[in-house]
């Protein structure tokens, strides 16, 4: 006879357990749906099926890892980012549905060009914004930076396995593309402030990615003065920011000299990001 417990625990069980450490119902689901290779309605619709004690050993160390603070996307590996699938890890921020947003906005932007536009994504992180443009953009000349050749390891990664080729380059926001000009300058760049107490629900991912100054907006007033150089006539920088941001970057862009300054809202109804041209001549 088995010991109870010793017997497999059950779908319904484990969702249980992450109820128990108080993971949100969507993350449980998504989680328990990754590790055993399910969707939401198998999970709703098999409570009784037990769990591997491998499979159990490992949401046992998922349970844990989540409750610590550490993303969905990073346990499972994957993310999807407007209908695409993305290889993630700590290194890289994990994309964020709001990010989905400035995509939106490049894609308005990019209707009104011919073929062959320029875009270039600053940050590029997991490639996630830039994937997104190509995928829906195949004709555009897309480029993406980052820093980090980590993430770009990643970003290359996710290019490949989606059979979207474009130029990844590796070095600090503009240097990489120095004499180079775009029609559209796409970036979510880093925009906490340093020591802003949210940060502590963020350690396990790259705070290079995360935060940018006193007030966390270094990166962005960079951008806003750099941009104009490698713009074309009539090239639009738009920048995701914090959701209470867009007056502060609105002054920055207009400091800049930029001229249509322009917001798009996120999922929430908050300004999230915020673009512009710059006159010409």
């Amino acid at each position: 006879m088995t010991d109870a417990a010793d017997a497999p625990i059950t779908v319904t069980q484990a969702l249980a357990q992450a109820r128990e450490r108080g993971l949100e119902r969507f993350d449980a689901q998504l989680l328990l749906g990754g590790l055993l290779g399910q969707n939401r309605s198998w999970l709703l619709s098999h409570g009784d099926g037990p769990l591997t004690p491998e499979q159990a050993a490992r949401w046992t160390d998922w349970l844990a890892r989540r409750a610590d603070g550490e993303p969905v996307a990073h346990l499972l590996g994957v993310r999807g980012f407007h209908g695409l699938t993305l290889t993630v890890s700590p290194a890289v921020l994990d994309p964020r549905p709001d990010t989905e947003t400035l995509v939106d906005w490049a894609l308005d932007v990019l209707a009104g060009l011919p073929a062959g536009a320029r875009v270039l994504d600053l940050g590029t992180g997991s490639g996630a914004i830039a994937l997104a443009i190509r995928q829906a953009r195949p004709d555009a000349q897309v480029s993406a930076v980052d820093l980090s050749e980590a993430a770009l390891a990643v970003a290359r990664g996710n290019g490949v396995r989606l059979g979207l080729p474009m130029r990844w380059l590796q070095g600090a926001w503009l240097a990489p593309v120095a004499g180079e000009a775009f029609n559209l300058i796409v970036s979510n760049p880093p925009y906490i402030a340093e020591g802003d107490p949210h940060l502590a629900a963020l350690k396990h991912e790259p705070q290079l990615a995360l935060t940018s100054g006193a007030d966390g907006l270094d990166a962005i007033r960079h951008l806003i003065a750099r941009a104009p150089a490698h713009l074309a006539p009539g090239g639009w920088l738009l920048l995701e920011h914090g959701f209470d941001q867009a007056s502060a970057v609105s002054s920055c862009f207009a400091a800049g000299g930029a001229s249509d300054i322009q917001h798009r809202r996120d999922l929430g109804g908050h300004i999230r990001c915020t673009g512009a041209r710059w006159p010409q001549g």
